[in-house]
Formats: structure tokens, sequence, C-alpha cells
């Protein structure tokens, strides 16, 4: 629920949103095809680990947190804005084990596409819609509101919402969404037991072969770099893997390939058509044998929303004041401690991105089949 915070520098008749406070329609803000989220005030809460335990409030956030400067935590203890056991501390005060540690924030989430969140089947137990690319499914990182789940939730007056199964944030088409516990852990079960089936479709580079090709080369995930690679089957590096391709039709220099992802891995079905000789046609990450930034360029939500390249020098109140008046068009007010004000965005994300040519069209099980329209990017020229 929303809570209203005292204290110091600006803390006074604040409305802090928590995470059981629902997205809303007016929470969106639409310029240019992108969505963006109004920025709003948050309560972020942690538990003292016990690693953490013996260090200066204001050191533990500057080690664990370091998406901000070390003056920013010196002044959000000093007004409030970090607390322990909802309480102000000074900045030489000595965390300990488990104690409750809240840090209130001016809260900028990234922007996705402005695409409608279209819903496909409405059952007692089972939603189904197509995700649209650039929309993270739950929240996750900095997302929260600009989620399918949140969308979802500010537009339809859906939820609870169990998304069954995941798409990455660039990818679209179909997200099956259980309306219950009990149905959302009867998916699960199936999952796990190898009975549902999987198709995607892909835009990839080239004359993709005639026949089938199954593609069996483990995928080894690298966290710190939001990317996997390909190896052959028998290395001791990543885990199992298999996915199978079949031509669907092909241009000379493009083809569309109909995707079936035996198993499941992070960036599978990416990872596979790159091993295969036949990346995904816009797909950065992969077309190149060199990592992408992604902090910049907004190809891995997980990676980008862990860093945030912000700077806060002696003048940055005054200088956010300043801007303020040229800047701010009503949509939102601005914050003069806020690293990213008088922005919409955080500090970090680019808005100029594509999804990727790959969409998910068809999932079935014991019983069932749900399937999504193909993308207009799937009819060759």
């Amino acid at each position: 629920m929303k809570r209203k915070r005292e204290g110091k520098e600006g803390m006074d008749n604040i409305v802090w949103q928590t995470p059981a406070n629902p997205p809303h329609p007016n929470d969106y803000v639409f310029r240019n095809g992108i969505r963006y989220v109004r920025p709003y005030y948050f309560e972020f809460i942690a538990h003292v680990k016990n690693r953490w335990a013996g260090k200066t409030i204001v050191d533990l956030f500057a080690e664990e947190f370091k998406g901000r400067p070390y003056e920013y935590y010196v002044s959000a203890v000093k007004c409030g804005r970090i607390q322990v056991d909802g309480e102000m501390v000074p900045v030489s005060y000595i965390v300990k084990s488990s104690q409750k540690i809240s840090h209130f924030l001016h809260r900028h989430e990234p922007p996705v596409m402005a695409c409608e969140v279209p819903v496909l089947q409405k059952d007692i137990d089972v939603l189904t819609v197509c995700k649209p690319a650039s929309v993270p499914v739950h929240p996750c990182g900095q997302y929260r509101k600009n989620t399918v789940v949140g969308i979802l939730q500010a537009e339809h007056g859906l939820t609870p919402l169990f998304p069954v199964h995941r798409l990455d944030r660039l990818v679209s088409g179909l997200l099956i969404l259980a309306r219950n516990a009990a149905k959302a852990d009867i998916f699960r079960q199936q999952i796990e037991a190898g009975l549902v089936h999987k198709q995607y479709i892909a835009k990839v580079g080239g004359e993709f072969p005639e026949d089938e090709v199954i593609v069996d080369a483990n995928i080894d995930y690298n966290a710190r770099e939001g990317r996997s690679t390909a190896e052959v089957r028998g290395s001791a590096k990543g885990k199992a893997a298999s996915t199978k391709f079949t031509r669907i039709s092909t241009n000379g220099t493009q083809s569309i390939v109909l995707c079936e992802p035996i198993t499941g891995r992070t960036h599978q079905i990416r990872v596979h058509l790159q091993y295969s000789g036949h990346p995904i046609a816009n797909d950065m990450l992969y077309i190149s044998e060199q990592t992408v930034d992604r902090s910049v360029k907004g190809l891995s939500a997980d990676r980008s929303a862990r860093i945030s390249d912000v700077s806060l020098t002696s003048n940055f109140n005054e200088k956010v004041l300043n801007e303020c008046e040229e800047n701010s068009n009503g949509d939102f007010g601005i914050d003069p401690m806020c690293t990213n004000c008088p922005n919409l965005a955080p500090k970090g994300y680019d808005s100029d991105e594509e999804g990727l040519w790959l969409h998910c069209i068809r999932y079935s099980g014991p019983g069932w089949t749900y399937e999504c329209p193909y993308p207009d990017w799937a009819k060759l020229g």
C-alpha cells in the first residue's frame, strides 16, 4: 500500500509505493511509439545478509549497489531515504544481520515499444496473449509496470496472473498465463515431464537448408555478459540442448524457419541458429562474435537492469532544478535527489530498439493447443 514518510530534504508528504500498489492506466506516457512509465517513489526493501553485517550503512550500499556514487548514498542516509528497521540512522551506523533496510527511490523504469498486449483467449483458468517485443514478461530488475503482467493489470484489470513459460524481452508471440496457482502447477508439471511441444518462427540470414536440421550443441550461458555460446556435444561446458529447424520459405537472401526447441536453455534458439551458420537476421548479439554492450543497446533486460551509468557531482541538485523548467512538461515531478531526472527513462537505456525476428507461434500439451498469429516480418518479399 502507499505510505507517507516524514523526514528531511523532501521526504515530507511524498507518497511511497510498494509492490502492493497495482499499476494504473495513468502510470504510462506514450511518445513517438514508445511506452514510458511516469517516475514514481518506491520503497526497495532488503534484509541484511550475514556477509553485510559489520559494515557501515553507507559502505554497504556503495559496495553492494554500485549503480550510484558514494556521495549519493551519504546524502540518502542523511535525509532518511535510506533507513534501517524503519528509522533514520547516522552515516556511521553499523548494520546487523537480518535487519531490514529500506531504500526510498524516485524510480524510473526503462521504456518499451508502445504496443498493445492483445488478448488471444481468456478462459476461467488460462489467459493467452500475443506478447509484444521489448516488453519483459514479469517484473525483473528495473522493470515493474512496463511488463506484460503490469500492463494487463493496468489496462485489463487481469490479476493474479502466473506466466507458464518465459519469452526473452526482445522476443514476441504466444504467452500463456495461468489465472490461478493450481493451473500454473499443472502446466509446470507437464513442461518438466517433457509433454509440452514448443514452436517458434525466425527470420534468419542466408538460404537455410531445405532438409530438416537438428542442432545438438551444449549451451553455456555467461550471466555477466548476458549471452550464450554453443559447445560441441560431449563438451564439459554448458548444458545439453537440442533444437529442430525446418525451412518454411526463402528468397535466397533470408529465410523463414520453424524452430522447435526440445530443451529449454537461455537463448537456445538464437545461439543454435548462429551455430548453424544462419543467425537471426537482426540479432546483433549473435550476428557478431563481439559481445555487444547491452547496458547501452538495451539487448539484455537482465544485464541492463543491473547497470546504471550515472554520475553525481556536488552541484547535481542545482543542475536538476535548473533543468526542471526547461525539460519538464507536466508528465511527472522532478526529484532533486534523483540521478535520472529530468528524463523519463533511466540513464543507460536506449529507446531506439527493435524486436528480434523471433516469434512464438504455438504451444501444445496433453489435450490442449494455444496459437498466436504470425508477425508481419514473416512474409518474405
